[in-house]
């Protein structure tokens, strides 16, 4: 099984993620944390491969926030894959920013929260 912890703001989409997982490979075992303030110790707990995180403008969703989650969790759970998922139609300059991040080697991957679900479970996938 694969553990995927999903830390988004809107919970409708969480869930939508979660789903599309699910119906890509049942080895997927995807979880959502409540809050951004209790997806460390989610992650702790079920020791997760991949953690999905919505960025946005705003705390505690912002990339400050999810960059200080990534680096605790890489202290304890160094092999979990970070994935971020960012608006690129309304928050151009942050989605500049998180695609930075991939390129310095700071997340494994990122994705535009414009793309399919069935091409989101396949990047995740591929991790």
């Amino acid at each position: 099984m694969r553990r995927v912890v999903i830390d988004m703001q809107n919970m409708l989409f969480a869930d939508a993620v979660a789903g599309a997982l699910r119906k890509f490979d049942s080895d997927f075992d995807p979880v959502m944390s409540e809050s951004p303030d209790k997806t460390l110790e989610l992650c702790s707990n079920i020791l997760a491969n991949i953690l999905i995180m919505e960025v946005t403008a705003y705390k505690p969703w912002d990339l400050k926030e999810r960059m200080r989650i990534r680096d605790e969790l890489k202290k304890s759970n160094p092999d979990c894959k970070i994935v971020l998922v960012v608006d690129e139609n309304t928050e151009k300059k942050l989605a500049d920013r998180v695609r930075q991040a991939k390129k310095d080697g700071l997340v494994d991957n990122f994705i535009y929260g414009s793309v399919s679900s069935s091409y989101l479970a396949a990047v995740i996938d591929a991790l």
